[in-house]
């Protein structure tokens, strides 16, 4: 009798088992249907959210681009300066269709294909040589191209070949400030070195060097329009970076070193500040300074200033540059000091 309760108990037992297994796999079945929709809804929800970020990103980027333009630097005062701004609007329309192209199709079809039917699966798809050859051969040929443009304009902008001979000016950096020193009758400047930096000589300029004699040194440069100028950079201290933005030049002053750029100034100070561009950007300014409460109106002027961060007065390191008429240029140079006269 023991004998045949046992076997019952082991048989009830083995049954309670099996009910237990198949409620727990029913249950765990109802539970993955549960995150399946959980997950078909997630899908759903973070598909539209795409979408939406699609809608605000392209709208944000159209928006930024009309509210700043006319915050950006005006047209170019320099020959070369219409090469430079010709070479990065090629290269900017190419970004910003690539841009306009690949976004929208990016975020759409997260949204479209979110995933939001039990069956819905997708495509696998191991190699397609066509894409492959369409996708890499497009690519390299554009930027094959724009590569290609921009070493023909550096070369251009760097053969230095004027129809006439160029004005030499040295332009000195030290923490915190500029000077400028220009070629005498001779038009040759004379040798300068650190060394020789003492009282006046704030340059450093061999004053036993006959070509630096007639060399003048100016802290406010003034430079004839449709002339070549050379500059030749040097630094007393640290590393400064000579940038004139609306020349669109920019020259690295390393000590110990000269660097050298040369450009054509093709538009006067007064030119520029007549310019419909030049002048809605001035009373943009002058609107903002109004309304802070300051007194000082801007008035445009060339400047040059330091593009490298190169110590605590790093922001105060600016000299103005006047470009006129080359009568008016000659005029102002017989009005500066001679290098021999100042020491």
């Amino acid at each position: 009798m023991i004998g045949l309760l046992t076997v019952v108990v082991v048989v009830l037992a083995i049954l309670a088992i099996v009910q237990i297994v198949r409620v727990f796999e029913l249950s765990s079945e109802v539970r993955k249907d549960d995150e399946r929709e959980n997950q078909l809804k997630a899908n759903d929800y973070n598909g539209k959210l795409m979408l939406l970020f699609l809608v605000l990103m392209m709208g944000g980027f159209i928006w930024g681009t009309i509210a700043w333009w006319d915050i950006m630097l005006p047209k170019a005062g320099s020959e070369h300066g219409v090469k430079t701004d010709n070479l990065m609007a090629l290269t900017m329309i190419v970004i910003i269709a690539v841009f306009m192209i690949t976004q929208p199709l990016l975020f759409y079809f997260a949204y479209k294909y979110r995933g939001v039917t039990k069956n819905q699966k997708a495509e696998y798809i191991e190699h397609n040589n066509k894409l492959e050859l369409i996708w890499t051969t497009i690519p390299a040929v554009v930027l094959a191209g724009i590569i290609l443009y921009g070493l023909t304009t550096w070369i251009d902008i760097f053969s230095n070949e004027f129809d006439e001979e160029p004005i030499y000016v040295e332009v000195y950096s030290k923490q915190f400030g500029w000077n400028a020193r220009l070629a005498g009758e001779d038009n040759k400047l004379g040798y300068a070195n650190v060394r020789y930096i003492k009282g006046a000589n704030i340059m450093g300029v061999d004053p036993d060097d006959i070509n630096a004699l007639d060399d003048r040194v100016v802290s406010e440069l003034y430079l004839p329009v449709n002339k070549p100028v050379v500059f030749r950079f040097r630094s007393q201290d640290v590393i400064h970076s000579a940038y004139m933005p609306h020349f669109r030049l920019q020259m690295n002053c390393v000590p110990g070193t000269t660097t050298q750029f040369a450009f054509t100034p093709t538009v006067t100070t007064s030119e520029m500040r007549q310019d419909k561009g030049v002048m809605k950007r001035v009373d943009n300014i002058n609107k903002l300074r109004m309304e802070a409460g300051e007194e000082d109106m801007y008035e445009f002027d060339y400047v040059l200033l330091c593009n490298k961060i190169c110590g605590s007065a790093h922001y105060n390191m600016q000299m103005k540059i006047v470009v006129v008429e080359e009568s008016e240029y000659n005029d102002w140079l017989k009005k500066q000091t001679t290098f021999a006269e100042a020491i």
